[in-house]
């Protein structure tokens, strides 16, 4: 089994930018890219902030912090990857666009580098057909916040090797994470279980079964969930819930799993949720609209 030195993340965001905290907190030097600075300055200073976080509860020394901080470099060039280990991408969830990414690591990388999607649905294999080492690409889904999270489910492809698995496995219990493993089916163990419950919470309120806030309260309180459907949607994005029943609704064949046609309309009208000020819910001060990252 393979010693991680290096890691590389690529995608700025908010996915990208807990998984590089994670794995410098657990020592691992990081090179974060994105092809926008901006997001490259914002990702280091959220680092920075969640550390910090983590300090004043007692949950890490200053010291340890300030090594973690120190290990963490930032990139806009895919030839800085060069030295890593193992390379995570949490960039959009489009398969063209990661295809085309990993055709373009497949050549950068070393040969023993493990090429890793953060992907919540799409398919390793289809992935890794990119590549010409199917056998090193595999599934790293991780769950927002990636630092606060226990969960990390690996995705294995149709060619991923044991070795690879054992470690990539050994990788996220290096993270602190407790690790699910999911052959390559559509929406794998949890998006496949939890996306059409809260699909089926949008047609509830779409048929005028229930109000919004009457629909999060019963799913909270009955049984016993921490956020209701709908406002778990908003927290995730419901771009990539849509994104994800499209998976699913493609990949398995079966009408169960047509998105709602609420959600296709907020998606279309730029109500994304948290990350766009409004969805479900509205949440003050709409920020201006952005386009995703594209590496």
């Amino acid at each position: 089994m393979a010693e991680v030195k290096t890691v590389g993340v690529i995608g700025g965001g908010q996915m990208g930018s807990g998984i590089a905290q994670l794995a410098i907190v657990a020592g691992i030097d990081v090179w974060l890219l994105d092809s926008d600075s901006n997001a490259l300055t914002n990702a280091t200073k959220s680092i920075g902030n969640s550390i910090q976080r983590f300090v004043s509860k007692g949950q890490l020394s200053q010291e340890k912090a300030k090594d973690a901080l120190r290990r963490l470099r930032c990139t806009s060039s895919l030839e800085d990857l060069q030295s890593a280990d193992v390379i995570i991408e949490a960039i959009v969830e489009s398969e063209d666009i990661k295809k085309s990414l990993y055709t373009d690591l497949d050549r950068i990388a070393k040969g023993s580098a493990i090429l890793a999607s953060n992907t919540s649905s799409i398919s390793i294999t289809r992935l890794a057909s990119a590549t010409s080492r199917s056998s090193q690409v595999i599934g790293m889904h991780f769950f927002n916040p990636p630092p606060i999270m226990k969960l990390l489910e690996i995705v294995r492809g149709g060619d991923t090797s044991d070795a690879t698995f054992m470690t990539v496995k050994a990788l996220a219990e290096r993270f602190g994470k407790t690790v699910i493993c999911s052959q390559d089916y559509p929406g794998f163990i949890v998006n496949r279980i939890l996306m059409p419950m809260i699909n089926e919470a949008f047609f509830t309120l779409y048929t005028g079964v229930a109000t919004k806030e009457d629909i999060d309260t019963g799913m909270k309180l009955g049984t016993n969930h921490p956020m209701g459907p709908l406002e778990l949607a908003d927290f995730i994005g419901l771009d990539v819930c849509l994104s994800v029943m499209r998976v699913l609704h493609v990949g398995l064949g079966d009408s169960k799993y047509r998105p709602c046609p609420l959600l296709v309309q907020y998606v279309d009208a730029g109500r994304l949720g948290r990350k766009r000020g409004i969805g479900v819910y509205t949440y003050g001060k709409l920020p201006e609209a952005k386009s995703p990252s594209r590496l």
